[in-house]
């Protein structure tokens, strides 16, 4: 697979494909999940998944506060790094 290095700004009209890593800038947009899942549907949390971000509705004790959950590889935490319980 080829690699590019640019030195300014880079426009894509049909997105990229991978990872971005980096610092990003500008409106970042599309869609992460098509609504907020409950806590009990959250995939294991694996190293594949590390920094993937979630929506819960639904922590399983009827609460349904939503909450922005970050996979760290081992475990599905807050945002605020708490456990997910």
């Amino acid at each position: 697979m080829a690699s590019t290095t640019f030195s300014g700004p880079v426009t894509s009209k049909a997105g990229f494909v991978g990872t971005l890593t980096g610092n990003v800038t500008g409106s970042v947009t599309g869609s992460m999940l098509s609504a907020p899942i409950a806590s009990a549907s959250l995939p294991a949390a694996t190293t594949a998944l590390a920094g993937s971000i979630r929506i819960i509705n639904n922590n399983g004790v009827s609460n349904n506060e939503y909450c922005l959950v970050i996979c760290t590889g081992t475990a599905w935490v807050t945002a605020t790094g708490q456990p997910l319980t």
